[in-house]
């Protein structure tokens, strides 16, 4: 009898055993896979029908939020977003559907209050009404966000502002934007009516142009370029000077470089830049530069790489790097051309961590996260991303832009008391009929010798071929500029 309740007591312990590895092989090991197996839809409504924390812009507007709601088809809650598009391409949305992006998707698990050290945070709160949600307090500002928008207008394109002390965004401003509040309401046939129609709409709303899409940067490239040259050491604000020429034919073709409305150009860097000469710049890059100096150059100013926003899926910049034998491509790539692509906030990094001594810092649109009894509970803190020149070589370059918006083609900067580097950009679309251009300006701006805000500006798809950096894409950055100068000192600024 003993032997056999030793025996059974012997089974019983196996089968314990094996139950309990069972169970944390479900609770534990494939958790992730079946939270996110697609038929798996308990989980996505528990989380879109619990409480989740505000979205707080700079200038502390609510700019998303989640309220009860009833007779809502077995839903308690429904996310809300009460400046609508205005804010979407921070905030992203939360749909029961279509899952999460911008900064819901990012945040999540800090929203719901799942990190560990707010569910540690938790424990305090077992005997307080007091939700262990997080706050999501933004560096973006919904006024100069505002600002850009009406400043854009109708026009497809985007607006970036940055503090490029810090890397936190001031404005990431896209159109075509889109309501998100159609996602994310509890009505389930009324959303999947609306992501249809905003998936086959026109210009891509759903994908934030700022950093999410990207363009042929035109001339604006041309601060890579001349940086990759100060890089190398090839490059000085007085030497090479190049020689004034309406054209160039690079090697291995018969095809000219040219320069805008058939203007001859040449000299030292100061003056060229100040122009925007296609035939120097082109020069630069193959004669100056070189194939492996270029490629290294771009990749120092983070091009072939993704910036490290805190937001999803963020588009790579790309500068090409296969010239072998190709060194027409190298030309035409030396000025913004031909394979180069990048988003408006990279240019705008580009133009930061020139205003900034050298340094690019990682770009975030979150400043901090707090409990609701106001307490932080984690804050974003400034962290350098590249330093593509050293401060003695990044002066020669930002001492050029400071002539670019002095006297040359991004004059429209210029601010009374304010230092202001600037470069303008027009991308050639092909040379059908009419004439088809995207729009550039890039510029940082601050007290005498300090850059305390840094922009870019792209206007997409513009015809005539007047249409240039300067003259679409120059008002748009001045208005949103003076803005961004007028807002007040905030912390954390």
């Amino acid at each position: 009898m003993n032997r056999q309740i030793r025996r059974l007591g012997v089974v019983l312990v196996a089968v314990y055993v094996v139950l309990f590895a069972q169970l944390n092989v479900v609770q534990v090991l494939r958790a992730d896979d079946y939270r996110d197996n697609p038929a798996n839809t308990r989980q996505i409504q528990r989380d879109f029908s619990r409480e989740r924390g505000l979205i707080v812009s700079a200038d502390e507007r609510v700019v998303a939020e989640t309220v009860d709601v009833t007779n809502a088809g077995g839903f308690a809650r429904e996310r809300r977003y009460p400046l609508g598009e205005l804010m979407a391409p921070v905030t992203g949305y939360f749909s029961f559907l279509y899952g999460a992006s911008g900064v819901e998707d990012t945040y999540n698990a800090e929203l719901v209050g799942s990190t560990f050290g707010q569910q540690v945070a938790g424990w305090r709160d077992l005997f307080t009404d007091r939700p262990t949600v997080g706050d999501v307090r933004l560096s973006v500002d919904a006024g100069l966000q505002e600002v850009a928008s009406q400043a854009l207008g109708d026009r497809e394109g985007s607006v970036v502002v940055l503090d490029p002390r810090t890397g936190e965004i001031l404005t990431l401003w896209s159109n075509p934007s889109y309501d998100p509040n159609l996602l994310s309401t509890v009505d389930l046939g009324a959303s999947q009516v609306a992501w249809d129609a905003l998936v086959d709409a026109p210009g891509n709303p759903l994908l934030t142009k700022a950093y999410q899409e990207r363009y042929f940067p035109g001339s604006t490239f041309k601060l890579v370029t001349a940086g990759a040259g100060i890089r190398q050491g090839t490059v000085t604000a007085t030497e090479p000077v190049y020689p004034v020429e309406a054209a160039w034919v690079p090697p291995l073709t018969e095809v000219p470089i040219t320069n805008f409305g058939g203007s001859a150009c040449g000299g030292n860097l100061v003056e060229i830049l100040r122009v925007s000469c296609n035939t120097a710049f082109s020069r630069m890059g193959v004669e100056t530069v070189g194939p492996d100096g270029m490629v290294a150059g771009a990749e120092a100013f983070g091009f072939n790489a993704s910036a490290p926003i805190d937001l999803p899926n963020p588009a790579q910049s790309v500068f090409p790097t296969e010239f072998t034998r190709d060194l027409p491509k190298l030309a035409q790539a030396s000025i913004g051309q031909n394979d180069v692509v990048a988003t408006p906030l990279q240019m705008a990094l580009v133009a930061g961590g020139i205003g900034n001594g050298g340094i690019m810092m990682t770009p975030t649109v979150v400043r901090e996260i707090t409990d609701r009894g106001g307490g932080v509970v984690r804050r974003e803190e400034p962290r350098p991303w590249l330093t593509p020149l050293d401060p003695a070589g990044n002066q020669i370059l930002r001492d050029a832009m400071i002539d670019v918006a002095t006297r040359g083609t991004a004059s429209v900067l210029a601010t009374n008391g304010v230092e202001v580097g600037g470069k303008t950009g027009t991308a050639q679309l092909g040379f059908g009929e009419p004439e088809r251009q995207h729009t550039w300006i890039v510029a940082f701006a601050g007290p005498p010798g300090e850059a305390h805000l840094a922009l870019a500006v792209v206007v997409l798809n513009q015809e005539g071929g007047d249409a240039t950096g300067s003259s679409i894409a120059g008002p748009i950055a001045r208005t949103v500029l003076d803005a961004a100068l007028a807002l007040p000192p905030r912390a954390g600024r």
